[in-house]
């Protein structure tokens, strides 16, 4: 059986860098998300379903210090429903 993904690219700033990732993870159909500066991939790390926030809080904080050290990055994210229009 195939599964489609669909990868769709934002591009932020340090300072948008968590609040950005926080709201695609509240959207519940992201599969993985790929933090990226200059094409060089800076972290990455899958979304489940379950994630709660002891297991978020780890991942938020290297968010929150990559944002920091970063003017402009990307995110890839990766999902197997086609995104929703806001």
């Amino acid at each position: 059986m195939s599964e489609n993904r669909y990868v769709e690219t934002i591009r932020v700033t340090g300072e948008q860098l968590v609040g950005e990732v926080k709201r695609l993870i509240h959207e519940g159909n992201v599969n993985h998300l790929i933090i990226k500066h200059e094409g060089h991939t800076v972290l990455e790390f899958p979304v489940t379903v379950g994630l709660v926030g002891v297991v978020l809080a780890p991942v938020l904080a290297a968010v929150g210090a990559a944002g920091a050290m970063l003017t402009n990055c990307t995110i890839e994210v990766i999902r197997t429903e086609p995104p929703q229009s806001s």
